[in-house]
Parts: structure tokens; C-alpha cells; sequence
């Protein structure tokens, strides 16, 4: 049976491979921080280990170029839908404070995605994500 909801993280396809990896954990942790009932319970292995929760629904990754973008980030807006994003500057800070500091010095518009995360109603995310296809 299909979620209500859906977890989306879009990356820009021309980043090197350890950037895009690095993109998409951090913005699973945005989503994971910031969406009440996205967590599952904790995991416990047959022999009592215990593991720390994931995700309770997919992950599914696309690929974008910097205008596909720039259109899923207003797209976000034009519907309320909450997003979290990574931006090229963030590649060269090095603490959360530089990171809000360099984000909050570039207007919505000219923001340089490398990506975008969202969580919220199948219906609403796929509108958001219409002409994207899964990352490679």
C-alpha cells in the first residue's frame, strides 16, 4: 500500500560522485529534523543489539541540472511545502553557523542549488518534482 506521504531528495547530476553523496545525507537529516513522523522505531537484531531508527518511508533521489532547480525550489514555495536545501557555498564552509550565514546572504532566486529535500503529501511532492526523473 502507497504512503500519504513521500521523502524526496533532488541532486544536481553534475557534482562529483562524493558530493552528491554528501548532498543527499545532509539533507536526509534536514527532512529527519524537521518532519514529525518521517522516524521509525529503533531496529534490534537477534541477539539484542540495538540499532538507532530510520526513515519509515523511501527515499527516492532525482537528478536535476541548476534550472530543474531553481524551479523544484520555487515550486517548494508557490506551495508552502517545507524543503531543505544545500548550496554550492556550503561545499567550502566548515560549521552550522557559517553554513545559515552563507545561505542567508544569497536572495531565494539566486540561490546555487547542488540540492533539495522535501517531505510531505505524494500528491503535493510529485506536482513539485513533475519532469524529473530518478538519479541515476
Amino acid at each position: 500500500m502507497p504512503h500519504e506521504t513521500k521523502i524526496a531528495m533532488v541532486v544536481r547530476y553534475d557534482l562529483p560522485t562524493w558530493q552528491k553523496l554528501n548532498v543527499v545525507a545532509y539533507l536526509a537529516s534536514g527532512v529527519a529534523a524537521g518532519r514529525d513522523g518521517v522516524i521509525g522505531e529503533p531496529y534490534e537484531d537477534a541477539s539484542g543489539r540495538r540499532y538507532l531508527a530510520m526513515f519509515g518511508l523511501p527515499v527516492l533521489v532525482f537528478a536535476a541540472d541548476a534550472d530543474q532547480m531553481a524551479t523544484v525550489r520555487r515550486r517548494c514555495a508557490e506551495r508552502d511545502l517545507p524543503a531543505v536545501i544545500f548550496t554550492d557555498e556550503l561545499f567550502s564552509t566548515y560549521d552550522d553557523e557559517a553554513n545559515r550565514a552563507a545561505v542567508r546572504a544569497v536572495e531565494s532566486e539566486k540561490l546555487s542549488l547542488a540540492g533539495i529535500g522535501l517531505h510531505g503529501r505524494r500528491s503535493v511532492v510529485d506536482k513539485v518534482l513533475k519532469g524529473l526523473r530518478l538519479h541515476p
